[in-house]
């Protein structure tokens, strides 16, 4: 064998080598754990642009919001759960505080939640806080009040985005028009706390996947990538059937227009026996600490039978995931890849 011939081999080898460390590397890289908080639910994570990750989530005893602050995803994990906020005793805020959003815009803090009554516990409705502190964690939180829709009925899982010089409102809400159940809305924002008068259904309960338990379509994330508005939501009873479905419309699209709403009729990601993956749901995005892989973040309980009721069953853990793109452009959630 002649001296280029061997040359040429060991580049070869090297190049194979050093491809595959690199893909060792990057796979190491990007390494969770899982499950990254115990028994928190409907889990948000907000990262700053200085690379500070803030997570706030459903505490079981739903009578707070705590937010932990980390330099690192994982880091999360051990990260000290500052107490911003408790549960009213009487009257509105004071039962069910439930699934807490951390977002930042006009330089200001806001932490969009629902919560019900002590004098009556399903009425539930969505509430905005604030705080003006560059850190969540320290600072006052400020009451500003309810979002009022135009039913003014069971609302909750308020999530915003921006597109475009317009901020908007995605939300679920029961009662509408004539199905049963819970679906999505949409609307623009007149300020932090104040929706427009134009409310818009785009998803409601219609697969089998949705309805089993109870007729559920709620915890919407938005996701902006590839010329796309993508929405996760979750659907079906908070149990082993609860699952994730997604939605998307065109971002040169009217977001208003319901038309402009795609929705798969199965679901992209759902419980998984085979690595004891059992519910999943109400996920949120951010991206990993090299700024351009993303991430999704959402809860689940790593057995089927549940103790007590899904509501009562304190078990559902905060968990974090990559999230890989098709050549279509449209996320790949790894149904079956473990966690």
């Amino acid at each position: 064998m002649d001296t280029f011939v061997k040359f040429r081999i060991v580049i070869v080898t090297f190049t194979i080598a050093s491809f595959f460390q690199s893909c060792t590397e990057k796979k190491e890289e990007i390494r969770f754990n899982n499950p990254l908080v115990l028994q928190r639910a409907d889990p948000w994570v907000h990262k700053t642009d200085d690379g500070i990750y803030y997570f706030i989530a459903t505490s079981p005893e739903f009578d707070r919001i705590e937010i932990r602050k980390s330099e690192t995803i994982n880091g999360i994990s051990d990260a000290e759960a500052h107490v911003v906020w408790s549960k009213h005793a009487s009257g509105p805020m004071s039962h069910h505080i439930w699934a807490p959003e951390l977002h930042r815009f006009n330089d200001t803090w806001y932490i969009y939640f629902a919560a019900g009554r002590s004098e009556d516990v399903w009425r539930i409705r969505m509430w905005v806080l604030s705080n003006d502190s560059e850190d969540p964690t320290q600072g006052e939180w400020v009451e500003e009040g309810q979002i009022h829709t135009q039913r003014d009925a069971f609302a909750l899982d308020a999530t915003t985005f921006e597109h475009r010089g317009q901020r908007y409102l995605i939300w679920t809400e029961n009662g509408l028009n004539d199905f049963r159940g819970t679906g999505l809305l949409i609307a623009e924002m007149k300020d932090h706390a104040t929706i427009d008068e134009r409310e818009v259904i785009i998803t409601k309960p219609e697969y089998d996947w949705e309805i089993q338990g109870h007729w559920v379509n709620e915890g919407p994330a938005v996701l902006k990538r590839n010329n796309r508005i993508f929405v996760t939501f979750s659907a079906s009873a908070t149990d082993h059937n609860y699952a994730i479905g997604l939605l998307w419309a065109d971002k040169d699209s009217d977001l208003l227009d319901p038309a402009s709403w795609n929705k798969l009729p199965e679901p992209v990601f759902y419980t998984n026996p085979e690595f004891n993956r059992f519910g999943p749901g109400h996920n949120s995005f951010t991206v990993a600490e090299d700024g351009k892989t993303d991430i999704m973040i959402y809860h689940a309980r790593d057995y089927m039978e549940l103790q007590g009721s899904p509501l009562s069953d304190p078990n559902r853990h905060t968990r974090a995931r990559v999230i890989t793109w098709t050549e279509d452009g449209f996320p790949d959630f790894g149904q079956d890849i473990d966690d």
